[in-house]
């Protein structure tokens, strides 16, 4: 269900960014799709092996906007079968109300985002888990670069609160396609996205972007990804 390379190189970016302790207790955030799906599978197999011990806190946040048809489950009823699979108990947690005249992702990320600090506050959980890859954080640095003007990206964790606080991604060192992979091997499907904007952002516009830079320059993914760690700032303005 997953293979010695890819179970590597999850395992070298905990190392690097010692992502886990003793004792920690660990807000894994579910949003229904297959990244967060499979970070919850992969950090309780982790559990069985981990020379540390932690505890995980699986949370979703429901953003409430699916409406009953009759040719399809709701996401709840999907995640459901979805815990059932994993083998874990899922905390549910009704989004913060979001004012028409901010109904942007933008506005909606940061909303979740905040609403996950104060569940893992109410938790007392010194961590959170999300299910952000390396393919993530490649996109993440071109959209700083496109529409912010800065280059930055997502962190493999990040300390946050006077270090309080730690969001931890486990997923950074692997790419999409293993992520699925992974998914397909446990049996795990992701929940439809509802969301009327899904497959029309600035993200999927650089995803398009990237499959074709990839398509003329094979070796371009592992290039990008490695210059993230290697900034030249002598040679920056």
């Amino acid at each position: 269900m997953l293979s010695a390379h890819t179970n590597k190189r999850i395992g070298q970016a905990m190392c690097d960014y010692a992502m886990l302790d003793d004792g920690d207790h660990v807000l894994v955030a579910v949003s229904g799709g297959v990244d967060s799906l499979v970070l919850l599978w992969l950090l309780q197999y982790w559990q069985k092996k981990a020379p540390v011990t932690y505890t995980l806190f699986p949370v979703h946040i429901d953003m409430d906007i699916w409406e009953a048809t009759m040719k399809e489950v709701s996401p709840l009823q999907s995640l459901a079968q979805q815990m059932q699979i994993i083998g874990a108990d899922l905390h549910i947690e009704k989004s913060l109300p979001l004012t028409d005249d901010l109904r942007t992702c933008f506005s909606c990320s940061k909303l979740r985002r905040k609403q996950l600090f104060d569940l893992a506050s109410r938790f007392k959980c010194n961590k959170i888990a999300f299910g952000h890859h390396k393919d993530d954080l490649i996109e993440t640095l071109f959209l700083n670069m496109f529409y912010s003007g800065n280059i930055s990206t997502m962190v493999p964790r990040q300390k946050l609160f006077e270090g309080r606080l730690s969001v931890i991604r486990p997923l950074a060192y692997v790419e999409k396609r293993e992520v699925v992979t992974i998914a397909k091997d446990v049996g795990l499907t992701a929940v439809s996205n509802l969301c009327p904007l899904a497959g029309d952002t600035r993200r999927e516009e650089i995803q398009k972007i990237l499959e074709n830079i990839y398509k003329q320059i094979p070796e371009a993914k592992a290039s990008l990804f490695a210059s993230m760690k290697n900034v030249r700032e002598g040679y920056m303005l």
